[in-house]
């Protein structure tokens, strides 16, 4: 071939990689989700783009600086080797596209590191993109341990309900329930699960769990953890599972509030006032002054004073007998009737009879 001829093979082929590299780089898209940066290398302080592709329309999506990590291996320590305080979150659009600053930031392990984009909701996706942070220590990746390696092979889930404990404001518990596989070389005995808990934007606590049997290779095994909140606990939380360092699914858990716990203080910031007014009421009942009318004589009657006078002792009669007050001047014994049955002649007041009295009467003419 004549060296004209080179030239102008050169050239065509130049042109088929042009206009072909846009639809090669669509293929990789559809794929799976994919991640590009502005820059591979960046100070603390400083910033980049990240965008992406082939991701699920309106999807959240957040990005974080990741240290000890690589492309190939993902972030085995999970978002705790992660700057999490500057992450960013966004919103992909109907294409499955987006693009967003991100400040960087030292992760709290050494690099190599990684510009981690993972799902907050729905279906688990995530892509990495390798990312030097300047200024920052890098050591050597842990090795990876030969042996058993478990996988979750169905989506995890949240078994159980709450009663009227929990209504009430009682720890609000489930049983976390997923299956797990051995895709390593060998067995894996009594493996110890992570199970942590956040709360919205927080980051997790995570509390071990054991799981007691042995995983031979390529088998696997039905999984159940118990899961229990705080005391009062409501809201939009997050269930993360991790084993070996590597988070292996999410489950989000929505907590009713204790609606029993409000109904309880309403109850008693209306009872309790009601009951100190009614005490209040009875105590002013009984310590106010009694009207002149309303007051009892507290003279003694005539029995009760001859019950009291030295030396006298009543009969039992003359207590069972009721009392009768007469006159001091008339008793039944000098009653006139008694003796002659009819009175001869009208009672009257008592009259001086002498002849000096001046009311007298005299006759005219008398000796």
């Amino acid at each position: 071939m004549s060296p004209s001829g080179k030239v102008r093979w050169a050239g065509l082929v130049a042109v088929c990689a042009l206009l072909l590299g846009p639809l090669a780089g669509t293929a990789t898209a559809a794929d799976g989700p994919s991640v590009q940066l502005s820059k591979s290398q960046a100070g603390t302080g400083g910033s980049i783009t990240v965008s992406g592709s082939g991701w699920r329309a309106r999807t959240l999506l957040m990005i974080l600086v990741c240290g000890q990590a690589v492309p190939s291996r993902g972030v085995p320590g999970g978002t705790n080797s992660c700057a999490n305080a500057d992450g960013r979150a966004v919103t992909t659009d109907a294409k499955g596209r987006f693009s967003r600053k991100l400040p960087v930031a030292e992760p709290p392990v050494p690099c190599p590191c990684v510009v981690h984009v993972a799902t907050v909701t729905g279906a688990k996706a995530e892509a990495d993109a390798i990312f030097q942070v300047a200024g920052h220590a890098v050591e050597p990746l842990p090795a990876q341990t030969d042996g058993g390696r478990l996988s979750v092979l169905t989506d995890t889930r949240l078994d159980g309900s709450g009663g009227l404990l929990t209504w009430f404001g009682a720890p609000p518990a489930r049983t976390l329930v997923f299956t797990v596989g051995n895709v390593g070389t060998a067995a894996v005995k009594n493996p110890v699960f992570q199970v942590g808990t956040a709360h919205g934007v927080f980051a997790p606590q995570w509390e071990e769990q054991q799981w007691r049997g042995t995983i031979r290779p390529g088998g696997k095994a039905r999984i159940e953890l118990p899961v229990e909140l705080t005391g009062g606990a409501h809201g939009e939380y997050t269930v993360s599972l991790k084993y070996g360092g590597k988070v292996l699914a999410e489950q989000p858990w929505g907590v009713g509030r204790p609606w029993g716990v409000t109904l309880f203080w309403v109850l008693v910031c209306l009872v309790v006032p009601a009951a100190l007014f009614r005490i209040g009421m009875a105590v002013v009942d009984r310590v106010r002054p009694r009207p002149a009318g309303g007051v009892r004589r507290r003279g003694l009657r005539l029995p009760e004073l001859a019950l009291r006078l030295p030396g006298f002792k009543p009969s039992t009669a003359a207590h069972a007998a009721p009392v009768t007050s007469t006159l001091p001047w008339f008793t039944p014994d000098a009653d006139p009737g008694a003796a002659g049955g009819r009175l001869s002649a009208p009672l009257s007041a008592p009259h001086d009879d002498s002849p000096t009295s001046p009311t007298t009467p005299t006759r005219e003419g008398s000796t």
